[in-house]
């Protein structure tokens, strides 16, 4: 394994020397009315995002201010209360149902006015520097991969358990005294609302992972900045084509690759590429290339776990698994593409 270089704010965050942005975000003042639009809203969090990121350089600098403190009202209330404006019209991931969700109405995600989760544990499966990693498996998803392995809780949310932002803080600081390295929130994007409000009650200095496909809207991006240290991005086709054929979702490359860049501005990226069987010349090599000429500063993992789960037997291009010359040309492809902070 090589010895990670683009991780180490994140690091430093890990080993209590820096703060996670969302505690910096919650230094930041703001003053605003919960009944305000929210045009007004977004207007006052545009301004104060200036603020935001001029105390994130200060603090990375100069180290943390100890007179600086929580206000009762921050900027990381302001994202809080915009978010639960967006479940009135809900657009959290670029498939934007519009649906109510504060009336309990469900788009394509199936997740209503309440989020919930499958499960919760120290995980030592991930990348070596996230381990032991407090995985928050969310139910529901914004895609409907063919392959899907966690298919049971992706496609029927109402199987988890209510993901209650306190009882879900305590489960967070318990498992940050039992070793964990950072709070690891996976398929989060129907569940911002929730993620943010679990933020907002942490007492711990622990860096925020956001382990997901990167198919959220603009607006939550918006939002996600200030709050998201490490994200920990799939972008697994090339193309918009395949994206559609085997995830069933549209205008995959432009919406995942504008979100990558956007996360790349502000955040670490830890990125995963699962190579798909017959895929190379289409997707990995397409991939890694918009990679290499566009957020080259990151940790690159290429990943062989494919499995034909859930639906794949009626694809019978993807009812198999990888064969050795996939995997050694993918490896090439990786190697020669001038990144430099590969797992393998």
């Amino acid at each position: 394994m090589n010895e990670p270089v683009f991780l180490r704010r994140y690091q430093q965050v890990e080993k209590n020397e820096l703060l996670p942005r969302y505690r910096i975000t919650s230094l930041v003042p703001v003053s605003f009315e919960k009944t305000s639009s929210i045009e007004k809203l977004w207007d006052i969090h545009q301004m104060k995002m200036q603020d935001y990121r001029k105390l994130l350089a200060s603090i990375d600098a100069n180290g943390y201010d100890p007179h600086l403190s929580n206000h009762k009202s921050s900027l990381l209330d302001l994202k809080i209360a915009i978010i639960q404006k967006m479940l009135e019209n809900c657009c959290f991931c670029e498939r934007r149902c519009g649906v109510n969700r504060k009336e309990n109405h469900k788009g394509y995600c199936r997740v209503g006015s309440v989020s919930g989760y499958a499960s919760e544990l120290l995980h030592t499966g991930e990348e070596p520097e996230l381990v032991p990693s407090h995985t928050i498996f969310f139910t529901g998803c914004v895609f409907s991969c063919i392959y899907c392995q966690n298919w049971d809780i992706a496609t029927h949310p109402e199987t988890g358990k209510i993901a209650d932002p306190l009882e879900l803080v305590k489960l967070i600081e318990k498992r940050h005294i039992q070793g964990s390295k950072n709070v690891n929130f996976v398929t989060p994007t129907p569940h911002p609302h929730t993620v943010l409000r679990i933020i907002r009650n942490l007492s711990v200095n622990i860096p925020v992972i956001w382990n997901s496909n990167m198919y959220h809207s603009k607006e939550v991006a918006d939002l996600l900045e200030g709050v998201v240290d490490v994200y920990l991005a799939d972008l697994r086709y090339g193309n918009d084509e395949c994206a559609d054929k085997y995830s069933k979702v549209k205008n995959y490359m432009q919406v995942v690759t504008e979100n990558l860049t956007r996360a790349y501005s502000d955040a670490e990226i830890l990125l995963r590429h699962l190579v798909l069987p017959g895929h190379i010349d289409c997707c990995t090599r397409p991939a890694v290339k918009w990679v290499a000429e566009h957020i080259p500063h990151i940790r690159f993992n290429l990943m062989f776990q494919y499995a034909p789960h859930y639906l794949a037997y009626k694809y019978p291009e993807m009812n198999r698994y990888l064969n050795r010359q996939e995997m050694e040309k993918a490896v090439e492809i990786v190697l020669s593409s001038g990144l430099e902070d590969i797992l393998l």
